[in-house]
C-alpha cells in the first residue's frame, strides 16, 4: 500500500479508475454560483435574511390527477422509497418496477402486495443494465431513482427527457462528469415544468426547516463556522460468493465500490454537507482533508474522513465522517454564530447559548421527513408550484466529492477545479460479467515516502 500514491491529477482526470474518459458533452461549468445561493463575500458575513424557498409542508397530498410511479432500483431504499410515495396521500400507484436484479424485483413486489395490495404486472417489471428505459417507458408520470449512485445521471437525464417528474435519492453522482451530467438535465426540467426532490430529506423535515427560519431571523447572529458530523458505525458488506460474476459482486456489495457509491463522504455524509450549506447560503471554495482505510473488509473506500472546507469569505466548516463500529458515534450539525449556537445534536433541532442554555426548540411534526418529500413532490405536481432541488443537491455532492478527493491525495482542493475536470468513475460499459475492475483497484494513499 506504501507504494500506491495517488496524485491530484489522477483523481482530477479520472486515471485511477478503469474506463476513465472525459466529459460527456454537457459542457465544462467554471463556477455554479447562479444555482448555489452564492453571493458577494461582505453579503454572507453580513448574513441579511434571505429569501427562503420552501417546501408546502402539507400533512397529505392534496387530491388530484392520479399519479403512477415507476422504480428504478428496488433494493432497500427503493423499496422504501416506494412505500413513501404510496404513504404521501390519494390517487397513487406503483406500477412498473426495474433493477440488475430478479430477485429485488421479486423481493419489491412482495412488498408491496402484503404491505400496500399493489400488485405489479409481469409485464411491467423489467430486468437489466436497461431497464431503466423500459420503466421510463411503461407509461408512468413519476420516476424514482433509487440504483446505486453511478448510474443515476444517466437515469435521470433519460426522465427528464421523457418528460417524467423525479424522485431521485442522494447522491445524485460520483464524479465530475456525473455532476455536470445532472446539472445540465436539471436545467432541462425546469425549462420543461417538471417537478424534482432529490432526498436530501432535512430540508423537508419540520424541525429543520423551523431552526433555519429561526436563523433566518437573526436568532443566532452571524453565522461564524460550523461542524457537521456523520459518526456511525459499519453499513454492511457482501462477501463475494462464487457463483457471482465480478460485476454483480461489485453492484450488490456497493456501498463499498468507489465507482458505485462515491465513498461514504458522498453516500451518506453529503446530508450534513448539504445542510451546511443550506445554513451558511453558499458553497466552501476549497478543501484540505485527510481519511483512511481501517477496518473495511470489500471495496476499496476509507472509512473515515476529516475535511476542513474553506468558504469564499474565509469561514470554515469542519466535516467528519467515519463508519465503523464500536467508536464515538453521532450525526449532528453545529452553527457557531456571534449570538447563540444553533445544533441539532440528538436529532433535536434547538439553539443555545454560550453557556449551553437552551434558548429555542425547533418543532417537529409526526410525519416521517421520507414521507414529507414525497407529499410536498405530489403537492408541487398537482399544484404545480415550482420546485427542483436537483442543481442544489448536486452542488452538494460535489463539495463532498471535492473533500474525498483532497483526502485521496492530501493536497488542497478547489471547488472551480473540480468542477471543470473530467473525473469519470467506473467501466464504460456494464456487463453483468467479468470486467477486470478489482485486480486494478487500489485504495488510495496520499502524499510520498520521501522526506521533504
Amino acid at each position: 500500500m506504501n507504494n500506491n500514491n495517488f496524485s491530484r491529477r489522477k483523481f482530477l482526470t479520472g486515471a485511477a479508475a478503469v474506463g476513465a474518459a472525459g466529459a460527456m458533452g454537457v459542457g465544462t461549468l467554471s463556477s455554479c454560483a447562479g444555482g448555489s445561493g452564492t453571493s458577494g463575500a461582505a453579503g454572507i458575513f453580513d448574513w441579511e435574511p434571505r429569501e427562503l424557498n420552501l417546501p408546502p409542508l402539507l400533512q397529505t397530498a392534496p387530491e388530484g390527477k392520479a399519479l403512477k410511479a415507476g422504480v428504478i432500483g428496488c433494493g432497500g431504499r427503493g423499496s422504501g422509497a416506494a412505500i413513501n410515495f404510496l404513504d404521501a396521500g390519494p390517487g397513487l400507484s406503483i406500477t412498473a418496477l426495474g433493477d440488475v436484479f430478479q430477485d429485488r424485483i421479486d423481493s419489491l413486489r412482495e412488498k408491496l402486495k402484503n404491505e400496500k395490495g399493489v400488485e405489479v404486472a409481469d409485464e411491467n417489471c423489467f430486468v437489466g443494465f436497461d431497464a431503466f428505459e423500459k420503466v421510463i417507458d411503461s407509461g408512468v408520470d413519476v420516476v424514482i431513482l433509487a440504483t446505486p449512485p453511478k448510474f443515476r445521471p444517466e437515469q435521470f437525464e433519460a426522465a427528464v427527457k421523457a418528460r417524467k417528474h423525479v424522485f431521485m435519492e442522494k447522491p445524485v453522482a460520483v464524479d465530475t462528469v456525473g455532476i455536470r451530467q445532472v446539472i445540465a438535465a436539471a436545467k432541462m426540467a425546469e425549462s420543461q415544468g417538471l417537478k424534482v426532490v432529490t432526498g436530501t430529506q432535512r430540508r423537508h423535515e419540520h424541525s429543520y426547516i423551523n431552526l433555519m427560519k429561526e436563523i433566518n431571523n437573526n436568532a443566532i447572529g452571524h453565522i461564524v463556522s460550523a461542524n457537521v458530523y456523520w459518526n456511525g458505525g459499519k453499513l454492511w458488506h457482501r462477501d463475494n460468493n462464487p457463483d457471482w460474476s465480478e460485476m454483480e459482486w461489485m453492484i450488490r456489495d456497493w456501498v463499498n465500490w468507489c465507482w458505485l457509491s462515491g465513498d461514504h463522504i458522498v453516500e451518506q455524509h453529503v446530508h450534513n454537507i448539504d445542510v451546511a450549506n443550506w445554513f451558511m447560503g453558499t458553497h466552501p471554495v476549497k478543501a484540505v482533508g485527510f481519511g483512511s482505510r481501517q477496518r473495511r473488509v470489500t471495496g476499496d473506500q476509507y472509512d473515515n474522513f476529516s475535511v476542513d472546507y474553506i468558504y469564499e469569505d474565509g469561514r470554515h466548516v469542519h466535516s467528519m465522517c467515519r463508519q465503523i463500529n464500536s467508536c464515538a458515534n453521532g450525526v449532528y450539525e453545529i452553527f457557531h454564530g456571534t449570538k447563540a449556537i444553533a445544533t441539532t445534536t440528538g436529532h433535536k433541532p434547538q439553539i443555545v447559548d454560550p453557556a449551553g442554555n437552551q434558548l429555542f426548540v425547533a418543532e417537529g411534526s409526526e410525519t416521517s421527513p421520507y414521507v414529507q418529500e414525497h407529499i410536498d413532490l405530489v403537492t408541487c405536481i398537482r399544484q404545480d408550484i415550482p420546485w427542483n432541488e436537483a442543481e442544489q443537491t448536486a452542488i452538494s455532492n460535489m463539495v463532498a466529492i471535492m473533500g474525498r478527493v483532497s483526502a485521496y491525495t492530501g493536497k488542497e482542493v478547489t471547488f472551480e477545479e473540480m468542477m471543470n475536470s473530467d473525473m469519470k468513475l467506473g467501466p464504460d460499459t456494464y456487463i453483468m460479467g467479468d470486467i477486470g475492475y478489482i485486480e486494478n483497484a487500489k485504495v488510495p494513499v496520499p502524499g510520498t515516502l520521501e522526506r521533504s
